[in-house]
């Protein structure tokens, strides 16, 4: 017999034999095992995630003369035909190769025929997606009412082109891509039953090429094995795939940490004359940022996807994570945008020299707190914010001129009004601001002043320097009209700039508000979970997000 490639050779024969897809390995078998058997099933996914093999499976299951069971014997006639592909009762059908209605039709004429040999006639119908419109309405009636010995196994890489008539009378399974480290073993597991030598950080780069799926990967492992004369080692397989030494990827980044363009340019230099695609490059760049990152974030992680993961960890340590994430996302942009440069070369220089121009804001994670409990108390709303509590400069007080008022008659106001209030022998600012119906403009200034005196005819008020532009004959009636409403008496209101020995409605304000940040602050400090936080990723809290809860 003929070679016979990996990718046939060591395709699943039982569910035991499947890399990856539990969740659809272990649905399938329990309900082999009660014998709850849908009559039509759907299997979705990418190219070679299983889709085909699961189907034969189990058509094996259903047909093995053993019984009805989830783990064929591989031993009777229809397990050994159904894996030769001569079973006589699974029929395959390849949906891109038969559109037509009229190909749909004849494949129908003989479901309502029993099997020939088996328990079950199996359609196994592959790229179901490729029928055409006429072809699904020919097979909706057959696959909503077939016959008790007709099951029909559907597999498509495009179930969004599959109409909901045909989607709703199926049992759907999607299965997933494999990951590299699935891939990694599998491969390892071949290789060493086919007593082939191989390097482990080969069959990564295998993995990586293959995303995530198995058949591509061995179909690579072949062609690895005849480019190295039955062996698998890095260095074939980066030549075979084209890929670069991680040395070169390294140089960049640490011509990027020196800020060194002319080192990055004599890279791209050194690339270009190798015949490297550049889109790759870009690729394998972004790998590298990914891995750093986690290994900046996380400084003990250790896992079988970094092969030489040491000079990546050397790497991490020398930039800032804002850094990295800033690198990562110029990459992104510059793989996207590749495609519009002039030449490919160019634009991953500009996605370089993109790199070295910009710099991350020099800052930290920020920590954001939404629990209400005692000790983590803030980060919700936004408080008034702080004021300086430096006093201005103390200067000559000056009298704002007012102008004369008439003579009116005393307005008589409720005691309901004032009941609250104290005599004017006791009066303080402090009491006499909340009931100033004052707004706007007029309410800041209020806010920045002091009492100084207060008599029969006459409040006189001390305002801070930087209020002092604000004042004028508008203002100072205003103040006057509020004034004389709290107080049930017309006074007249003077302005004397300078500073005060006494503290201010918005000093006092501040300094509360003072206080409670730094209650905030430590209260987030002393949280175990955020400590946690800070620990485990090395993470500082940025105090202007720390905001007090009202």
């Amino acid at each position: 017999m003929g070679y016979q490639v990996l990718a046939r050779k060591w395709r699943p024969k039982s569910f035991a034999d499947m890399v990856g897809q539990q969740h659809v390995v272990q649905a399938l078998s329990n309900a082999l095992k009660q014998n709850r058997l849908h009559h039509a099933y759907l299997f979705t996914g990418t190219r070679g995630v299983g889709k085909t093999t699961v189907a034969r499976i189990i058509a094996k299951c259903l047909n093995c003369e053993s019984g009805i069971t989830h783990e064929p014997c591989e031993k009777c006639s229809a397990c050994t035909e159904i894996n030769a592909g001569r079973f006589i009762d699974l029929i395959e059908v390849d949906a891109a190769s038969r559109t037509k209605v009229e190909d749909t039709r004849e494949l129908l004429d003989n479901v309502q025929y029993a099997p020939t040999k088996g328990r079950f006639k199996v359609y196994l119908i592959d790229e179901v997606h490729m029928l055409s419109g006429h072809s699904f309405n020919a097979v909706l009636k057959t696959l909503e009412e077939p016959p008790p010995h007709v099951k029909f196994l559907l597999a498509t890489t495009d179930p969004q082109k599959i109409p909901m008539t045909v989607l709703s009378r199926c049992l759907q399974f999607h299965l997933k891509n494999l990951t590299i480290e699935q891939i990694v073993a599998q491969l390892i597991y071949i290789l060493e039953q086919e007593k082939i030598v191989f390097e482990t950080p080969a069959l990564q780069q295998l993995a990586r090429a293959a995303d995530g799926s198995m058949r591509d990967a061995l179909s690579l492992l072949d062609q690895a094995i005849a480019h190295g004369e039955n062996q698998v080692s890095l260095d074939t397989v980066r030549a075979m795939l084209g890929t670069l030494a991680p040395s070169h990827l390294y140089d960049i980044i640490e011509a990027l940490i020196n800020n060194d363009a002319q080192a990055l340019y004599e890279q791209t230099q050194a690339l270009s004359e190798h015949g490297v695609d550049f889109t790759h490059v870009m690729e394998e760049l972004l790998g590298l940022l990914h891995q750093m990152a986690l290994l900046h974030a996380l400084p003990n992680l250790t896992s079988n996807l970094f092969s030489d993961n040491e000079t990546p960890r050397e790497l991490a340590k020398k930039l800032t994570a804002e850094q990295l994430q800033l690198y990562y996302q110029i990459a992104i942009l510059g793989r996207r945008d590749l495609s519009l440069a002039s030449t490919p070369r160019s634009g991953f220089e500009m996605t370089l020299l993109r790199m070295l121009s910009f710099y991350p804001e020099k800052t930290s994670p920020t920590i954001h707190a939404n629990t209400k409990s005692a000790t983590t108390e803030a980060l919700q709303s936004k408080s008034i914010p702080a004021s300086s509590h430096a006093q201005p400069h103390k200067i000559s007080s000056i009298e704002k001129p007012t102008t004369p008022q008439p003579k009116t008659p005393t307005t008589h106001h409720s005691e309901s009004t004032h009941k609250n209030m104290p005599t004017v022998s006791t009066e303080s600012w402090d009491t006499i601001l909340p009931h100033l119906k004052l707004t706007g403009v007029a309410l800041a200034v209020a806010q920045h002043c002091s009492l100084l005196s207060l008599t029969d005819h006459l409040i006189t008020l001390q305002v801070s320097t930087g209020q002092a532009p604000l004042i004028n004959d508008k203002l100072i009636a205003r103040f006057q009209e509020a004034i004389a409403h709290v107080l049930d008496k017309k006074l007249r209101v003077e302005f004397k700039v300078g500073t005060s020995e006494q503290t201010t409605p918005a000093q006092k304000q501040a300094a509360i508000q003072e206080t409670r940040q730094q209650h905030a602050e430590s209260a987030i400090h002393q949280d175990k979970n955020v400590q946690a936080i800070l620990s485990t990723f090395g993470a500082t809290i940025l105090p202007d997000s720390v905001e007090p809860n009202d």
